[in-house]
């Protein structure tokens, strides 16, 4: 199996002060975050946890800089993403960030290694595409379905293509929002394993939002949102099996903020 080289890291890769993001339903307007701090240190796995409407999945995309925040500060890389123009911004995710989402996002008429070279493609980096490709879908078992389109492969099959996508541009960053919600659990815990053997390996950042203690007990971090808010965290070692974890998560979550 093809080892990947480590990205360049990234001393601070995630750095939220503060950040509140605001919404307006109808007349009313709804605060999806408030006020959230939160540090992601260089080559951690961290799960950020909550029920629906906790906010994890607007927070994430904050981080991705699909979503500027009203109030405070996202920071990536040391780079506040407040700062930078659509134009700079969309480059700098395309290069720091890669996103892994639930519905996999693939273009149904292209093979598996089109959608996976696609972000370098359209940066203008295509060059790079040959070099970085091989190796990438060894990695992931996806050689004997590069020329197969999305139609044609199964859900995880699809999952790992997404997951390719994301780190065809080597991104120390990898954001993945409810990466195992459209698979079943035996696949959805491939894909875990294979997010934590990236981090392991490769010393990837790595950020997932789940509401499934089965998939944050692979990080190494477990950050729990409610109401908009950091409710606590903890480490999954405290905490080494799925039930254990679940049992503590919502002791937390009824118990409320101390």
């Amino acid at each position: 199996m093809a080892t990947l080289t480590a990205p360049p890291a990234l001393q601070t890769p995630v750095r939220a002060d503060n950040v509140t993001k605001r919404f307006r339903q109808g007349e009313a307007v709804v605060e999806a975050i408030k006020g959230v701090s939160l540090t992601v240190h260089d080559g951690e796995f961290v799960a950020i946890m909550g029920a629906s409407g906790s906010g994890k999945s607007t927070l994430l995309h904050t981080m991705a800089g699909l979503t500027r925040p009203d109030e405070g500060r996202m920071a990536i890389a040391d780079t506040d993403l407040s700062s930078l123009s659509d134009a700079k911004l969309t480059r700098f995710r395309r290069r720091k960030i890669g996103l892994v989402f639930q519905a996999f996002n693939l273009i149904p008429t292209l093979t598996a290694e089109e959608n996976v070279t696609l972000p370098l493609m359209t940066d203008g980096r295509g060059s790079q595409a040959a070099e970085r490709l091989d190796p990438l879908l060894d990695r992931l078992g996806l050689t004997p379905r590069r020329r197969h389109r999305p139609d044609a492969m199964s859900g995880g099959e699809q999952q790992r293509v997404a997951i390719a996508r994301a780190l065809i541009t080597d991104p120390a960053l990898v954001l993945a929002d409810e990466p195992t919600g459209s698979l079943d659990s035996v696949t959805g815990q491939t894909i875990c394993r294979l997010l934590k053997e990236l981090c392991e390996e490769q010393k990837r950042t790595i950020v997932v939002v789940t509401h499934e203690p089965s998939v944050a007990v692979w990080a190494s971090r477990v950050v729990v949102m409610k109401d908009g808010r950091v409710l606590t965290e903890f480490r999954t070692a405290d905490f080494p099996t799925a039930e254990l974890l679940t049992a503590h998560y919502q002791h937390v979550v009824n118990a409320g903020p101390a």
